[in-house]
């Protein structure tokens, strides 16, 4: 059941609030936690315990940011992703209960923009919901201040005021964490960018134990515009790779 907190004429009372999270998972426990955090940080939220619902509330509700556990009843999470984007674009984060890394890239593959293997703390979920809500308003901002000019490395083509990305004159989808993962590398081509820099940068997380979704993004990165354009330097980080002049 939605809960909020609001002030006597029925206005939101801390900004948090206007933002409403819709939360997929199947375990009422951890349902119940991932709500009751959210809610003391000021938003508002939904609850759905399986795929249909999940579907069929994302379309009543409008959320502005979807947690969502992979293994679900009815269809799974990565088929609600599916569905939901099929709908509008929402940022998602995907929840796992195992490290498996091929969950996690298929889970990017369908449009989700980060994930969390389980167990994890409630402090770096809601943590990470803030920054990923950032980063969708740091695009929409961008979107609606045009960037004079398209960067142009050989092949690949990036244009910031339509946040598009082509190779070979071929449109190349990339959710809104990786066309800013590709932009950051692509600022300072050839030079070698350490997880925690891209960590930083991109997700506004500074904490090293996210590294692993680093690792994750550049590699559903690399499937979508070809994985020689991005070297791995191993033990530090990743570097764009461009034409020799």
């Amino acid at each position: 059941m939605e809960q909020t907190h609001t002030t006597h004429n029925g206005t939101a009372a801390t900004p948090g609030a206007q933002r409403r999270v819709l939360v997929v998972e199947d375990d009422p426990t951890i349902v119940d936690a991932i709500a009751a955090r959210l809610r003391a940080e000021g938003f508002l939220v939904q609850t759905a315990m399986d795929g249909p619902a999940a579907v069929d509330t994302a379309e009543a509700w409008q959320p502005d940011l979807l947690i969502l556990d992979i293994m679900l009843p009815g269809f799974d999470g990565l088929e609600v992703c599916r569905r939901v984007q099929a709908q509008r674009p929402v940022p998602v984060m995907m929840l796992t209960a195992r490290d498996d890394e091929t969950d996690m890239l298929v889970g990017l593959g369908v449009g989700a923009d980060d994930y969390m293997t389980k167990p994890f703390s409630m402090r770096e979920l809601a943590a990470r919901v803030h920054v990923l809500l950032r980063r969708v308003e740091r695009a929409a901002l961008a979107a609606a201040t045009p960037r004079s000019g398209i960067l142009r490395l050989g092949e690949l083509e990036i244009d910031h005021a339509q946040r598009r990305v082509r190779v070979r004159s071929e449109d190349v989808h990339l959710t809104p964490t990786e066309f800013d993962l590709l932009v950051c590398l692509a600022n300072t081509p050839r030079a070698v960018l350490s997880r925690e820099q891209l960590l930083a940068e991109v997700w506004d997380w500074a904490d090293a134990s996210g590294t692993r979704t680093v690792d994750s993004h550049i590699k559903a990165l690399r499937r979508k515009i070809g994985a020689e354009r991005i070297r791995t330097v191993h033990g530090v980080g990743y570097a764009l790779e461009t034409p020799t002049p």
